[in-house]
């Protein structure tokens, strides 16, 4: 969200609009839609502070976002295309649409110093290994988002029950305290051994 962000409230709306609700107070939190408590940020990572955040959002203002390049038209076939021998209007701008089309090829073609069908052919594979690059890229985005939605979970239930944890361990005899708390125990160690799994490749926040 940051980089599709041009200002803190701006920010914000993109969060709401993922359907996360926010509190405000000392330490801005978020909610996830599937989730049914409030994570401060600041608890995943230095870089998670909303002052970090603001900066951040702040700094991308100075990265130049490079201009989006004119995507070429396709060639209409006028052999096969039902409209062209229905419509002699229609044949007339189809006509003319693909020598425009097919202009803007050769010039887009010798642009990139492309001379021949071998460097057309070597052209045509990097640039398919690149959007497969980018595809990738956002498939790991994707996952690191819902990575860290999940470790906001996991850093949230630790705190919340980690009273009652060390309540026990103080006196793990005491099972009338375990049967009237076994719930909260439980969950704090299903968070604490989920952040503490190396898959997840995360910094664990020092609150334990």
């Amino acid at each position: 969200m940051i980089n599709k962000s041009k200002s803190w409230e701006e920010f914000l709306e993109n969060m709401k609009s993922l359907d996360y609700k926010i509190k405000f107070g000392k330490h801005i939190a978020f909610k996830p839609k599937n989730k049914a408590r409030f994570t401060r940020t600041k608890t995943i990572g230095k870089d998670y502070s909303e002052e970090r955040l603001k900066e951040r959002i702040t700094e991308r203002e100075y990265i130049q976002t490079p201009a989006v390049k004119k995507r070429i038209g396709n060639v209409i076939d006028m052999n096969t295309n039902a409209k062209v021998k229905e419509n002699k209007s229609y044949e007339y701008w189809a006509t003319k649409h693909s020598l425009h089309t097919m202009t803007e090829s050769v010039i887009y073609i010798r642009e990139h110093g492309i001379n021949s069908v071998k460097q057309l052919d070597e052209y045509i594979r990097k640039n398919a290994e690149e959007r497969q690059n980018i595809q990738d890229k956002i498939k790991e985005i994707d996952k690191d988002m819902q990575l860290l939605s999940d470790t906001m979970e996991q850093v949230h239930t630790v705190k919340q029950y980690r009273a009652y944890y060390k309540e026990y361990k103080l006196n793990t005899y005491d099972k009338t305290f375990y049967e009237e708390h076994k719930a909260e125990i439980t969950r704090y160690e299903t968070a604490l051994a989920k952040l503490k799994n190396p898959i997840q490749n995360c910094q664990i926040p020092r609150i334990f």
